[in-house]
């Protein structure tokens, strides 16, 4: 059997293979899709053992990879595991606002409980008017005395009833009509937060997303994170560090079905021969390898150059783009060639694919995605070719 990503023996691959099979994580995988919650006792073992947060740097008590290892490690343990161990693995890099520009008295507070799995921190960009067009969010957040007050609502919010605290973007009033947009660090607790979840999700529905609505919450001026005004540059920086990560999420959890019906096509007999001896079948499993395969190369490339502060942002749009395009044909083919059983709920098939098709919306959908490389690539002077 071919492996996709390269060192299957490497050391941090051998740990979280070893971490996923110890936990039976891919059989909770199955059970937080019939039953959503919070993965907590995962989530905090995962801490103890030092997977959360394996880009973060050591001095905040995170493992301090390399982007590329991170990626590797990520991509064996949605293989080995699912995509809502991934997501939960990389939940600090989705905070790196905290960690870049919150207070040490905040990162103390929030950050390493978080790094080590004892509390959850979410974020809250999208606004019932404001999805692809952040810069159009209107939640307010006015300056009244030694702190601000938050009025508005986000909707779409990930870990909406789980999380501890939450990086929460709104618009301080200026001259500018637009407002500036500035981050926050709001605990969940705070009076005049109401949390309500939506009746249910087509995929990840273990991150119980919904509603969250702000009436003039009184946030102390010690919760901002970095300047008035930032937050969308600030944003920006780590979606695109995050696009790439994501890539890696998804080729994961589309290598493990297209794995699987490898196998299975080797021993099915259609009609006298082996299901991988049809050419419908093995011409459409050697394209989707060939497809995988590149993309891996791909996301590799992508996240070497963020790891050398190169500007990638078209490179990590684009990896994220076609890893949900070829993740999800990879994904569809296994639930065709299995069958009417690859259609049911037996397998997981169908729940990775779910999975993975939140990936052309969340992050930045899509469309939007051929629009950031198509404006990085227009813009640069020269563009840069593969290393």
């Amino acid at each position: 059997m071919a492996i996709l990503p390269p060192l299957p023996d490497d050391p941090l691959v051998v740990e979280v293979t070893d971490f996923a099979a110890r936990h039976k994580l891919a059989d909770r995988y199955r059970e937080l899709d019939r039953n959503p919650a919070f993965p907590r006792e995962e989530y905090r073992a995962m801490g103890r053992a030092g997977l959360l947060g394996l880009g973060t740097s050591t001095a905040l008590g995170g493992r301090g990879l390399s982007l590329p290892q991170v990626g590797l490690a990520l991509f064996h343990l949605v293989y080995r595991s699912g995509t809502v161990f991934g997501k939960l693995s990389i939940q600090p890099e989705f905070s790196s606002v905290l960690a870049d520009h919150g207070s040490p008295e905040l990162v103390e507070e929030w950050f390493r409980p978080m790094v080590r799995g004892d509390k959850v921190v979410g974020n809250q960009i999208t606004e019932p008017g404001a999805g692809s067009d952040a810069q159009g969010m209107t939640l307010s957040a006015t300056r009244e005395g030694e702190g601000y007050v938050l009025t508005g609502e986000k909707s779409e919010v990930a870990l909406c009833l789980d999380a501890d605290a939450a990086i929460v973007y709104g618009r301080v009033p200026s001259e500018d009509p637009r407002g500036k947009v500035t981050a926050f660090l709001v605990p969940q607790d705070l009076a005049g937060i109401t949390r309500d979840p939506s009746s249910g999700d087509l995929g990840e529905r273990w991150q119980r997303r919904g509603l969250v609505t702000y009436d003039h919450v009184r946030v102390p001026l010690r919760y901002r994170l970095g300047e008035e005004g930032m937050g969308f540059e600030y944003l920006r920086t780590e979606l695109t560090h995050d696009r790439a990560l994501l890539a890696a999420i998804y080729l994961g959890a589309a290598y493990t079905s297209w794995e699987a019906t490898v196998d299975y096509a080797r021993q099915r007999t259609v009609f006298g021969k082996p299901l991988a001896r049809q050419e419908a079948v093995s011409f459409s499993l050697a394209q989707d390898f060939a497809r995988l395969s590149a993309d891996w190369l791909y996301t590799l490339d992508a996240l070497s150059r963020l790891e050398r502060g190169e500007d990638a942002a078209a490179e990590a749009a684009l990896v994220k783009w076609v890893a949900v395009e070829d993740g999800l044909r990879a994904i569809d083919h296994a639930i065709q060639f299995h069958g009417g059983r690859g259609y049911s709920q037996d397998l997981p098939h169908e729940q990775r694919w779910r999975d993975v098709r939140a990936g052309g919306i969340a992050h930045g959908p899509s469309e939007i995605m051929l629009v950031v490389a198509a404006h990085e690539l227009r813009t640069r002077q020269t563009p840069a070719p593969p290393r």
